[in-house]
């Protein structure tokens, strides 16, 4: 832990040499050489299927090049970092910083770990740690096939309202066994890490959702689990037959494929106009009652409304959300720029749905600037919507560091 005189500095660098010692040391030099050959306090390191075997050489090579004081990371389906974005080909990326006047308190567990969904805050406080006056701000990758990441997004929302909460789950493996994750010495091939931020640090967190709403926002009035019973007295796949003639023949043929659910992450709000939505999966339409089958549990109240997504609402989405933010950043007097972040992208996004690479870290660059960005692309992705952090799919999630105003 540095002096509070100095300001944090960030670095990223993104290696796509195929060995992985030569990879990990690649990247690791670059950050280092940035960084003016100062350890860093806290390194992130995330390697491409190509290297997942390989996870004790990813981790040597970076210890011996950067000598970072903390490390954390994990395998990945799609590398970011330097602000490039790399998809099915070998990479590994390395952001590290110099965090002066913050202390890293780094954690691993598995999911006997996790505190009973009754217990008090201060069980999650004992389990990381790190009391919650302290306002530490959390970053944490999970596995997928073996850790209810859900579970601790909720008991850490609990403990630590005021907290800032973004990652994602690792996203190389296809069953369990597969990913890897690293916290400083330890290799694990199940379980979460992270680590919680303490001190001199303000992390901002903005989730893309990158969908436009069609329809009229409803309220539910029947749901059994994750089913939605009935919207506003009516079954939804009624609901849906009278909607889909309204729309035109382009976002017609994108339902087919491309239709999801926005939840209302507010229950308390009674203006149907106004509700932030968390954006959720359709699994299916039961022929029996026209009820719908969601990626969440559902509650008589939500507010909700259908959302369709492509290349171009996400795009816009993305862009008026950098635009907000940068516009945000400007307005308040003594903010401090970022001087790093982490962006967290679903598997889903990239090349996948806008045709090209790099299209988020472009845009992220032209609204913001070129600050140092790394990251991968998630089999789930966390950050924090209205307050409340949420797992989400098909988003880009963004931490962003920033030095206390």
């Amino acid at each position: 832990m540095g002096g509070m005189s100095e300001r944090m500095r960030w670095a990223s660098a993104l290696s796509e040499e195929t060995d992985t010692r030569k990879a990990a040391q690649d990247a690791a030099s670059r950050v280092a050489a940035d960084l003016g050959g100062v350890p860093p306090d806290l390194a992130l390191v995330f390697f491409s299927t190509h290297h997942r075997a390989n996870p004790a050489v990813v981790a040597e090579a970076l210890a011996e090049t950067l000598l970072p004081e903390h490390v954390i990371g994990c395998s990945a389906g799609g590398i970011i970092g330097a602000g490039r974005e790399v998809e099915e080909r070998p990479a590994i990326s390395v952001t590290a910083a110099r965090l002066p006047g913050v202390t890293v308190h780094p954690f691993r567990f598995d999911d006997a770990d996790l505190p009973d969904e009754d217990a008090a805050p201060r069980a999650w406080e004992s389990l990381l740690g790190v009391p919650a006056a302290q306002k530490p701000h959390f970053l944490v990758l999970a596995d997928p096939f073996s850790f209810p990441a859900d579970l601790l997004l909720r008991g850490l929302d609990y403990a630590y309202p005021r907290s800032a909460k973004a990652g994602g789950l690792a996203s190389a493996g296809e069953r369990p066994g597969q990913n890897a994750l690293l916290c400083d010495g330890d290799l694990l091939r199940r379980g979460a890490v992270g680590v919680a931020l303490t001190g001199a640090i303000q992390v901002d967190t903005l989730v893309a959702q990158g969908c436009r709403a069609i329809g009229e926002p409803m309220k539910i009035t029947r749901a059994s689990g994750n089913f939605v019973v009935e919207l506003d007295g009516r079954p939804p796949l009624a609901v849906l037959k009278d909607l889909l003639p309204q729309l035109s023949e382009r976002d017609q043929k994108l339902a087919r494929s491309s239709l999801f659910l926005g939840v209302g992450t507010d229950p308390l709000d009674e203006d149907p106009e106004a509700p932030e939505y968390v954006i959720r999966n359709i699994l299916g339409v039961s022929s029996d009652n026209g009820a719908l089958a969601v990626g969440e549990l559902v509650r008589v109240g939500q507010a909700v409304r259908f959302h369709l997504r492509d290349a171009l609402s996400s795009s816009e989405d993305l862009d008026r959300l950098m635009a907000h933010y940068a516009a945000d950043l400007i307005a308040r007097e003594g903010a401090a720029q970022p001087a790093g972040a982490l962006l967290f992208s679903c598997l889903g996004r990239g090349r996948n749905l806008y045709g090209r690479p790099d299209h988020d870290t472009d845009l992220f660059r032209e609204k913001l600037g070129d600050i140092p960005l790394g990251g991968f692309f998630a089999n789930g992705e966390i950050g924090s919507v209205r307050g409340a952090t949420h797992l989400h799919g098909f988003t880009s999630s963004f931490a962003l560091f920033r030095d206390p105003s």
